[in-house]
């Protein structure tokens, strides 16, 4: 399906279920493409970091990216995560994610081997041409350990190379450098690059992000909470900020499940994307929250305490009576599979 240009709302990007053998499943990922579009997400990133995507070998890759199209059925575009380390290997899924049916890619910098921005910028006008899908830029450094300069990202979006950047970087700084070169929070539509799509990776931030101009969020914690990310970018379209800022700080609280695992026990990223993993869980929505090997499970004290960040989010029935049975069922009967 065609693109909104610029791309905006909210985009999750999707968690890729597994199944005990460490394969996807993809009964479990229908279900979790469902609640999101039930959520009323505007579009969905398959394959990207929240996707585990570098666990996963080319033929899982493609297992996950068909089902979420398939189950999607065109109600909402889907970007494709194409990311590898160098332009022949990233064409490679991007050829794939294009014969599958994905509506848009989204590539990093090339990364292992050390780059120059032109070299980048080559890698990503090259990827473009070979491949006739809008292409969306990934700023990661934490993964990539190159940040892409605002000057290259604009220059790369007023030729038309770039359909939009998806900025995890977490440099807040440089983002609104961005988006004043492209014309300020007013004048965006008027600038050098008018569809050009800005979306956030930092899910702590979409209020001030969306205030300062951006056009929408690609929000880890959406897979769990997906209504409030569009009840929060809804508030913020209508100049709502107080109410945003609601939604916002609420969904700090909630987003503090990624911190859940003591930090001496595992990495941040098998924390994070196990909290993720571990609440869809607890809500029903996928089978199980096993993570990829190598990553170390949580421990059950660690999902009790992801209930617990749930239920004070008003996304598992609140404590007491008959809602309180059930929601403790649910922990006991699933934190086995969880862990």
């Amino acid at each position: 399906m065609a693109l909104p240009a610029p791309l905006h709302g909210v985009i999750p990007p999707v968690c890729t279920p597994l199944d005990p053998h460490g394969e996807v499943d993809t009964a479990s990922l229908t279900r979790l493409v469902n609640h999101l579009i039930d959520g009323g997400v505007h579009g969905l990133f398959a394959l990207g970091s929240t996707g585990e995507v570098a666990y996963l070998t080319d033929t899982q890759r493609a297992t996950a990216l068909e089902a979420v199209i398939k189950a999607a059925d065109r109600r909402v575009p889907v970007l494709a995560g194409a990311i590898d380390t160098t332009t022949a290997r990233v064409l490679d899924h991007a050829r794939t994610a294009a014969d599958l049916g994905a509506d848009a890619l989204v590539a990093t910098a090339p990364f292992y081997t050390r780059t120059h921005p032109r070299e980048i910028a080559g890698h990503f006008r090259h990827l473009r041409a070979a491949v006739p899908l809008p292409l969306f830029a990934y700023d990661i450094p934490m993964a990539v350990h190159s940040k892409l300069p605002p000057s290259l990202v604009r220059e790369l979006a007023e030729d038309g190379t770039l359909a939009g950047l998806k900025d995890s970087s977490g440099d807040e700084a440089a983002l609104r450098r961005l988006l004043v070169l492209l014309g300020g929070r007013t004048a965006r539509r008027n600038g050098p690059a008018p569809d050009f799509s800005i979306l956030t990776g930092s899910e702590l931030t979409v209020d001030t992000a969306l205030l300062a101009g951006a056009d929408g969020v690609v929000p880890g914690l959406g897979n769990v909470d997906p209504a409030g990310y569009v009840r929060l970018y809804t508030a913020a379209r209508a100049g709502n900020w107080e109410q945003a800022a609601v939604e916002q700080e609420r969904l700090v609280t909630l987003f503090s499940m990624v911190d859940v695992a003591p930090e001496p026990d595992m990495g941040r990223s098998s924390s994070a994307l196990g909290s993720f993993k571990a609440a869809l869980h607890l809500l029903g929505i996928i089978d199980r929250g096993t993570t990829a090997f190598p990553q170390l499970p949580l421990s059950k004290q660690s999902v009790t305490e992801i209930g617990r960040l749930l239920t004070a989010a008003g996304l598992l029935p609140t404590q007491g009576g008959e809602e309180s049975t059930r929601a403790s069922a649910m922990l006991s009967s699933r934190t086995g599979d969880s862990c």
